[in-house]
């Protein structure tokens, strides 16, 4: 009879569990938005809740201490994305007004003939398709450098996030230590101590995961800025090297992606400021691979930077700092990514941390369960 009502109830909670699944998978295009930026709102809380912690004991005023944390944070990324925009916008338009359409076609006719004279007889195409070709990649390269001003819609929609995440986050700063008492006085007095336990060690293991990802990021930005300055001394004439580790850097907080997304504004500096140049234009990757404008070069450097990341440092400094492998972090990365793209590879580590944790708790109060 005990067999059969164990049996019935495991029946009754896998229907629960199936329509619990049902209905979120029905409600997920509508809250998907919501749940993004409180997730975010969240993580940043956890960055910035020692600071306003800190000067709140000094100040002794709540309220104050978050405007000030948060107005430093604003106005130093404010700052950083402004001379940014500014610095490129500046090189963007010189190069506009030196440089027509019909000089790229040149430039670009003589680019290609040079890369074509290098390949083997076999691999050569005639003339006339090189002209085309020429051609079309000047236009193209027009159409981006002009298409770069219409792009206010995207950038519109992205401050709108910004902007929702910051204000869930100034909310959840000023009132987090009451959210938490609230939760804890959720918990049944049994499990009192278990609950404060589990939600203790979640906040270590997101906390520890955050600095575990910026010290990866820091790391991919020096070694970003330190490949980009050995490019330089071997004549690429890059500019904005900080600006551009600075961004591989932090988009490195996305795993696996940063250091390509530091490539972009590389390149197309580097195209910017050796456009002309005869010298830059007829460079050899290795003295073998024709690399115009060095961008074979700093497509190398990138990637060396991206397997040093993705392979040693994202797996030992974060998987450390969540008490996980290294091999169980490449896995969770690699599932996250596959379910869920770029925004599952950013949360796949902190899930599998919590969800470690859960596990753990789980199975003390299985073992303890007579003690309870």
């Amino acid at each position: 009879m005990r067999d059969q009502k164990n049996y019935i109830q495991l029946i009754y909670r896998i229907i629960i569990g199936l329509i619990l699944v049902w209905f979120l998978s029905t409600i997920w295009p509508y809250i998907s938005n919501v749940i993004l930026m409180l997730v975010f709102a969240f993580l940043f809380t956890t960055i910035l809740l020692s600071s306003v912690d800190n000067l709140e004991r000094k100040i002794n005023n709540r309220g104050v201490s978050v405007l000030l944390v948060v107005i430093l944070l604003l106005g130093s990324i404010g700052g950083f994305l402004g001379s940014f925009i500014s610095q490129i916008s500046k090189q963007a338009i010189d190069f506009s007004k030196r440089v027509d359409k019909e000089t790229l076609t040149i430039e670009f006719a003589n680019l290609v003939e040079k890369f074509t004279s290098s390949l083997p007889s076999f691999l050569k195409t005639g003339q006339s398709s090189n002209e085309d070709f020429a051609s079309k990649l000047a236009e193209f390269t027009q159409t981006v450098l002009g298409s770069l001003a219409s792009m206010a819609g995207a950038v519109g929609n992205f401050m709108f996030l910004a902007t929702m995440i910051f204000i869930f986050t100034i909310i959840l700063l000023a009132e987090y230590h009451v959210f938490r008492k609230s939760l804890v006085s959720m918990i049944p007095n049994k499990y009192f101590e278990i609950g404060l336990k589990l939600i203790f060690n979640i906040e270590k293991s997101v906390s520890s995961y955050l600095k575990g990802q910026f010290l990866s990021a820091s790391s991919v930005a020096a070694m970003s800025i330190a490949g980009l300055i050995i490019l330089n001394l071997a004549g690429a004439n890059l500019t904005l090297i900080i600006f551009i580790g600075i961004i591989a850097g932090l988009s490195n907080l996305i795993p696996l992606i940063g250091p390509f997304v530091g490539m972009v504004p590389a390149i197309l500096i580097s195209f910017m400021n050796n456009i002309g140049n005869d010298a830059s234009t007829a460079h050899m990757l290795f003295g073998v691979l024709p690399s115009p404008f060095f961008i074979f070069d700093i497509i190398l450097m990138f990637l060396i930077v991206q397997q040093i990341e993705g392979n040693l440092i994202t797996p030992t400094l974060v998987g450390k700092s969540v008490g996980l492998h290294p091999m169980l972090v490449m896995i969770s990365l690699l599932v996250g990514g596959t379910l869920l793209g770029p925004l599952g590879m950013l949360f796949a580590v902190p899930a599998s941390g919590i969800i470690k944790v859960i596990f753990k708790e789980i199975a003390f109060v299985r073992q303890n369960a007579q003690y309870l």
